[in-house]
């Protein structure tokens, strides 16, 4: 499997988009600083992808996320690919019994399938969108990586 997370939160990052001619489209903005954390792991192979939301890119939420990946496997063996962030080489990590780390190259985010995981809700679910709360930003994420979790061919 490979594993990256993303950051998604209520700043606003406009897009092109569509609009008759003639008429320039009004896209809302917003520069609010709230953020939210997706973790996903993918598995090139099968088409699975396990993901989870967090307030927090650090080693105990990377080590509740490695924690509910191993869960889900129980009868195999995972063998996860990350990229070499501080908190996926940290001491203090946990990795649970059933699983094995490897590090990517540094900086070839291009070796990470999961890295286009983000790119495709944020150009699907995410489009020049203005949230209310961070809970509505967590509710779209949530609704968008549980239809891709479905979703084993995409």
């Amino acid at each position: 499997m490979f594993e990256d997370e993303a950051r998604f939160g209520r700043i606003s990052n406009p897009r092109c988009c569509w609009a008759p001619k003639g008429i320039r489209p009004a896209v809302p903005l917003q520069l609010v600083r709230e953020y939210t954390y997706a973790y996903a792991a993918v598995s090139p192979l099968d088409g699975v992808l396990d993901s989870l939301i967090l307030p927090d890119v650090d080693t105990d939420s990377m080590s509740l996320f490695l924690s509910v990946v191993s869960e889900r496997h129980p009868d195999e063996t995972v063998l996860m690919f990350m990229d070499q962030a501080g908190w996926h080489k940290a001491k203090a990590l946990i990795i649970p019994a059933n699983m094995r780390l490897l590090n990517l190259p540094p900086y070839s985010p291009e070796l990470n399938p999961a890295e286009h995981l983000w790119e495709e809700i944020r150009e699907k679910w995410f489009p020049n969108l203005v949230f209310k709360s961070i809970t509505a930003v967590e509710d779209t994420l949530m609704e968008a990586l549980a239809t891709l979790e479905c979703d084993l061919e995409r």
